[in-house]
């Protein structure tokens, strides 16, 4: 028994000891699990630091946004106010330039205005003179035929007649015989003043009232398709009745004018002879030549297809050709019309030979002046 007891005694300080372990040990691992007082309050100060930092920047970017706002606005206002004074000053160029056109336009129209003011004063001062005048002229000449007209009744009731035994004799029948006989489509010399011509002549009269008093612009091809004025059946009686179908007449002052004239000519010319008429242009210049063509086709209502060598309408250049052309139609059976423009100053003595032939003459003030110059 007591050799057992010391054993045991030594036994419990080693057993005591495994428990001091044990204690150390808890009382160790807590430390290693949580941190030091120290340390905990260093990590706090520091994420309290940070919070603080995130927050003045937060509020940093929050200015900066503002201020980014203000100045986008400050920049959208100056922009939305330059582009509506842009677009006032537009609008009132704009308008300003209207104004003007409205000013010119009405300054226009008033001087168009008192223009067609004085065009009819002038026409109806003008064409009421020479209206009267050729009344004056048709009364005159109405007085000549009556009279011519009466000495020819007069010196026909004079005339000794033939009995019909005198015309039975042999002699007088070879005498007949002899007289040639001229068909239909032979083609004669118009002679417009002479007695024989007559009905001619009043078929004549009455084509050219009808141009002045009843104007067709829709008739027919060949038709004088214009206004006929008075002044412009004097030109064409005279050269008619007066010159017999060949002569000059004064220049109206423009070739369209001219045209008119000849227009009016061809037309009647037509009416009486058919498809015989051909018409031959002598201008000296391809351009004056298209301003025939194209009023000889606004008067008439003709096409580009009436002109040519084999067509009713003929033009010239040179008066050489023409000649020959006018030549050629008189033996084919044809009557040539030829009409001289008014450029023409020297006239070839070979167009006076044809039964039909009409130049315009030019204006002797206007001669006179171009001397001067």
């Amino acid at each position: 028994m007591n050799s057992d007891e010391p054993q045991t005694q030594e036994q419990e300080p080693a057993i005591e000891t495994s428990d001091n372990l044990e204690e150390q040990t808890a009382t160790v691992e807590p430390t290693a699990e949580e941190p030091a007082p120290g340390l905990a309050e260093n990590g706090a100060a520091e994420v309290i630091v940070r919070v603080a930092d995130l927050q003045r920047q937060e509020e940093e970017l929050r200015q900066q946004i503002a201020l980014l706002q203000a100045s986008y606005n400050k920049m959208l206002q100056a922009q939305i106010a330059e582009t509506q004074a842009t677009l006032g000053r537009l609008v009132q160029e704009a308008l300003s330039d209207l104004e003007q056109r409205k000013q010119a336009l009405q300054i226009s129209v008033e001087q168009l205005e008192r223009r067609r003011d004085r065009i009819r004063e002038e026409m109806r001062k003008n064409f009421a003179g020479v209206s009267q005048d050729l009344a004056i002229r048709v009364q005159g000449f109405k007085d000549y035929l009556v009279g011519s007209l009466q000495d020819l009744a007069s010196t026909a009731e004079q005339l000794e007649l033939p009995t019909a035994q005198e015309l039975t004799k042999p002699a007088d029948v070879r005498k007949l015989e002899v007289v040639p006989v001229q068909s239909p489509e032979t083609p004669t010399t118009p002679r417009f003043t002479e007695e024989s011509f007559q009905a001619t002549a009043k078929q004549i009269r009455s084509i050219l009232d009808k141009y002045r008093a009843m104007p067709d612009y829709y008739g027919p091809p060949w038709q004088l398709r214009r206004t006929f004025e008075p002044v412009h059946a004097e030109r064409v009686s005279n050269w008619f009745f007066t010159q017999g179908g060949r002569g000059a007449v004064r220049t109206m002052g423009s070739r369209l004018q001219n045209i008119l004239i000849t227009s009016a000519i061809i037309s009647v010319l037509r009416q009486v002879y058919g498809d015989r008429l051909r018409t031959l242009v002598l201008a000296n210049t391809p351009e004056r030549l298209g301003e025939w063509r194209r009023g000889l086709q606004d008067c008439l209502g003709i096409s580009r297809s009436d002109f040519g060598p084999e067509r009713g309408l003929v033009l010239f250049e040179e008066p050489e050709p023409l000649v020959l052309k006018a030549d050629r139609l008189i033996n084919e059976g044809k009557m040539p019309l030829i009409m001289i423009d008014e450029t023409e100053d020297q006239i070839n003595l070979s167009l006076l030979q044809f039964p039909l032939w009409l130049a315009f003459a030019p204006d002797p003030q206007q001669m006179s002046a171009d001397f001067r110059f």
